[in-house]
């Protein structure tokens, strides 16, 4: 682990601010590294551009300038080779939206929608808001490495499955699929005719050097059948912006999600497009210092667990800044309420579909995770 200074070691207070995150324990002693955003300053690059377009005053209803389209289309050339066409882009006020509108639009209300679990929540909730029924397929264990289980999905798929929310970097499960698992993903829907939404939000946060592909990206017949999310706010910590992506390069499946948007979707906000826009092009140094800065706090959580409290239990972790543990040892009715009582809160493992495990959010600040570990192990110390 580099222990360099870094702009990433600076801690921010954001306690009586607009923050979710933080206000959940407002006025406990309670440190929070539960939902996904992160504890750092965005890029001065996008603080610059913000200001930039601030000062210009006006803030009427907005659509993305040429450049910003431009943006994004270069992005996914630079680092994964991908060629689209502008017209394959749908602008959405968020990801969670867009897999809400997925599940109307490509479903009726007798169509089911697959995923694997454990899962990031909304895959399970998006769907049953919109009255369609989730069908599930626990992922596999190889090792310490999550890997898809293709005999759980071809007994949970349905002649009525029409659609597969598929997760690529994996939240929670941090897995990085490699090319022959998503030729294999490929097959399984040309096999049972399903549609693939694949939410790759966390495409820039791959660890160690990893490459990341996306899937609609793998083949003739992914083009078909595949479109893609993605967002710059996980990276450069933009969430509160509202400015997500969805990638069609199919026209009719296109139409049919954005008929499914008509009256219900709001609009991308100004400061979302420019945020975007200065993200993608000129943040890239910045993504990949952070890249480094979150496997050292990766790498210090299993040190520390491993030699401190090996009651819990971890996984090999490729991409993301969301741990996923292992506390079924520990025997708890409700972990994340007993960690909360022991000064540290964590997402709890149930939305996910797991009752055994919690979720650590580690982006923020080494000396940040390491009270908040300090505080794990005191959570298990009072079980000993």
């Amino acid at each position: 682990m580099n222990n360099e200074p870094s702009i990433f070691d600076t801690v921010y207070d954001r306690t009586e601010t607009d923050s979710q995150k933080w206000q959940k324990y407002e006025g406990q002693d309670i440190l929070p590294m539960w939902v996904a955003d992160m504890d750092f300053h965005a890029p001065e690059v996008v603080l610059d551009s913000l200001h930039e377009r601030i000062d210009h005053g006006i803030f009427g209803y907005a659509r993305p300038e040429p450049s910003c389209t431009e943006a994004v289309v270069e992005m996914l050339d630079r680092e994964y080779g991908w060629k689209i066409d502008p017209s394959w882009l749908v602008w959405l006020p968020g990801l969670v939206v867009g897999l809400n509108i997925a599940s109307r639009a490509f479903c009726e209300d007798n169509h089911s929608v697959l995923t694997t679990t454990p899962i990031y929540p909304p895959f399970i909730f998006g769907p049953k808001f919109q009255k369609r029924p989730v069908v599930k397929a626990q992922m596999a264990l190889d090792g310490d490495r999550y890997v898809i289980d293709w005999d759980a999905l071809e007994a949970a798929v349905t002649p009525d499955t029409k659609l597969f929310l598929f997760c690529n970097p994996h939240n929670p499960c941090a897995r990085v699929f490699e090319r022959e698992e998503l030729l294999k993903v490929i097959e399984f829907c040309e096999k049972h005719d399903l549609i693939c939404c694949s939410d790759e939000i966390h495409c820039e946060l791959v660890l160690d050097g990893r490459k990341h592909i996306p899937l609609a990206s793998v083949s003739e017949e992914a083009k078909k059948r595949v479109f893609t999310f993605i967002a710059p706010s996980k990276t450069y910590n933009l969430a509160g912006l509202g400015c997500s992506i969805a990638i069609f390069p199919d026209e009719q499946l296109r139409q049919k999600f954005q008929a499914a948007t008509r009256g219900i979707m709001a609009e991308v906000n100004n400061l979302g497009y420019t945020a975007c826009e200065a993200a993608y092009r000129y943040a890239q140094d910045w993504r990949d210092e952070l890249q480094n800065y979150l496997a050292g706090n990766r790498d210090l959580i299993h040190d520390f667990i491993k030699k401190e409290i090996p009651e819990i239990g971890l996984y090999q972790h490729e991409a993301t800044y969301l741990s996923w543990m292992d506390v079924s040892k520990l025997e708890l009715p409700n972990p994340a309420a007993h960690f909360e009582n022991h000064g540290i809160g964590l997402s709890d493992g149930v939305p996910f579909d797991s009752k055994k495990h919690l979720r650590l959010n580690f982006g923020c600040p080494r000396s940040t995770l390491e009270e908040g570990l300090k505080r794990l192990k005191a959570g298990v110390d009072a079980l000993r």
